[in-house]
């Protein structure tokens, strides 16, 4: 049996999968965040046409499809800040773009890509709808029982805050690094030879 750490099992058993490049990555990104912003879109043109005569029952009384022109935040809240939340959706879209630059595992690459697709689908909404832009109200139209009128952005946002708790629980870092039980444990018995040494001196 070949000696070489190189060739050992050792070396084998700790070898880890390659990781896809950021290139790839970014490209799986932006096309979560297209294809999700598109689908936003196409569903409110949808719904601010077929729903315009009234509301409809999709799915019993589980799911209707309910028209709404929401000038505020999620849960209509903040209505009297629209102008505000443009600006601060704006703000948080170039945040996104910026920390996708960094991302190192397909997990993040699709929580981001679905997030970016959410935050600019209602943002699309505020610059293009009326009455006018950064003031414009965002097209609501799905609804679950006892819960407020929602939209396909919506639901981009949430998964994405869903899956990037997962990969947080998960220790798995932006870019593609893992925190694990031992990295702790590890740092934690440094800091205390750390300061075991500072009393010996």
């Amino acid at each position: 049996m070949s000696t070489d750490p190189d060739h050992g099992p050792d070396r084998v058993a700790h070898a880890e999968a390659p990781r896809p490049s950021r290139t790839r990555l970014r490209l799986l990104l932006a096309a979560v965040a297209v294809v999700g912003l598109g689908l936003d879109q196409v569903t409110k043109q949808w719904a601010t046409q077929a729903l315009a005569d009234g509301d409809r029952d999709l799915v019993g009384s589980l799911l209707r499809l309910n028209l709404l022109f929401n000038p505020g935040a999620a849960f209509s809240t903040g209505t009297q800040f629209t102008v505000v939340l443009t600006c601060l959706a704006m703000v948080a879209s170039v945040v996104v773009v910026v920390v996708a630059r960094r991302v190192g595992h397909a997990g993040w690459a699709v929580a981001l890509g679905l997030l970016l697709a959410g935050i600019t689908g209602n943002l699309t909404d505020r610059i293009f709808r009326e009455p006018g832009p950064l003031r414009g109200h965002v097209v609501d139209f799905l609804q679950l029982p006892h819960w407020p009128v929602f939209n396909v952005a919506d639901i981009c946002i949430t998964s994405a805050a869903v899956l990037i708790v997962l990969l947080t629980f998960r220790g798995v870092t932006l870019d593609g690094s893992r925190v694990t039980d031992a990295d702790e444990s590890k740092g934690e018995s440094t800091g205390e030879s750390t300061v075991d040494g500072e009393e010996d001196a």
